[in-house]
């Protein structure tokens, strides 16, 4: 049972961690996950998964020359070894190849192949319906707003993982 708003100025701001406060890391992960579900249901029908579409537009967003996976990894802010298998999969399937860095002897430049390129071209209409639709919630005025305050967060929260200590096993 949640206070009524004269109890809860009578006993002053809640505690950040109440459960009768909305709080960010479940707000956070509910609407990852709604959308995440949402895009997967979505883009079935083109043999993608949301984490490829991911790919796609990072790679053909950035260096025509492709990029090398340390680099696609940071970007992505995800796992090296979920990138590396993830790769491997886009790469059986003819979406994209690794080409040998013209620098670095061990590293390899991404980029998708022309296959690739035509799924993601129908993947993204599909993603740009789904931001549009989600994003209606909001008055049109204060959606950019929100854009911006929702960037704001994931780079502290980027910032916030960077400056955590590691712990050794």
């Amino acid at each position: 049972m949640r206070p009524s708003a004269s109890t809860k100025k009578a006993c002053g701001p809640l505690p950040i961690d109440s459960p009768e406060r909305r709080r960010l890391p479940p707000l956070l992960r509910r609407a990852w996950y709604g959308i995440n579900q949402a895009f997967r249901r979505r883009l079935a029908h083109l043999g993608v998964t949301p984490d490829q579409f991911t790919v796609f537009r990072i790679l053909l967003e950035a260096d025509s020359r492709g990029l090398s996976q340390r680099e696609l990894t940071h970007i992505m802010t995800s796992d090296p070894n979920t990138v590396a298998s993830l790769l491997e999969r886009m790469e059986t399937a003819g979406l994209v190849k690794r080409k040998p860095h013209e620098k670095d002897r061990r590293a390899h430049r991404i980029q998708v192949l022309p296959r690739g390129q035509g799924i993601y071209g129908r993947a993204r209409e599909v993603a740009l319906d789904l931001q549009r639709e989600i994003l209606e919630v909001l008055p049109e005025g204060e959606r950019e707003e929100f854009l911006e305050n929702l960037s704001l967060i994931a780079d502290h929260c980027r910032q916030a993982a960077d400056a955590s200590p590691r712990r050794s096993k």
